[in-house]
């Protein structure tokens, strides 16, 4: 018997990266999220994007409602044959926001809850900025 595998798991890691004059040349890591769902994955972006896009102009709320009504339908198939990654964005004035979600192997190694986590937890810096290309989804 193998007991490697109950620390194996299967899952979906998402970003939200954003890029403004606010942020400079280099995108921003705003959020992450993970799951062992494609469903919940895709989730996380469709409530995100609803809850905005009223705020959007008419280009961008047209790309992202096209998307929320239909389109992601064929990212949570791709996600869940773990074929391929699948990214959302949308561009609003001198704004880019893109969401990202990859199939991914988690490898359990402590506990995410911070009494739980060991004392070299504190010195991990996460990655904040130099995203991967943001890149336009029509």
């Amino acid at each position: 018997m193998n007991h490697l595998t109950p620390l194996i798991r299967h899952g979906y890691w998402c970003e939200c990266w954003t890029q403004s004059p606010a942020t400079g040349e280099a995108p921003v890591l705003l959020a992450s999220f993970d799951t062992t769902s494609a469903v919940h994955a895709v989730r996380w972006i469709r409530v995100v994007l609803r809850t905005i896009a009223s705020a959007l102009d008419p280009e961008a709320f047209t790309a992202a409602w096209d998307w929320l009504t239909g389109g992601y339908v064929a990212d949570i198939e791709a996600l869940a044959r773990r074929a391929e990654p699948c990214a959302v964005a949308i561009r609003q004035a001198d704004t880019h926001v893109q969401w990202t979600v990859r199939p991914v192997v988690f490898l359990g190694m402590a506990h995410r809850q911070a009494s739980n986590l060991p004392s070299c937890a504190g010195n991990f810096t996460p990655l904040t900025s130099a995203a991967p290309t943001l890149t336009e989804q029509s």
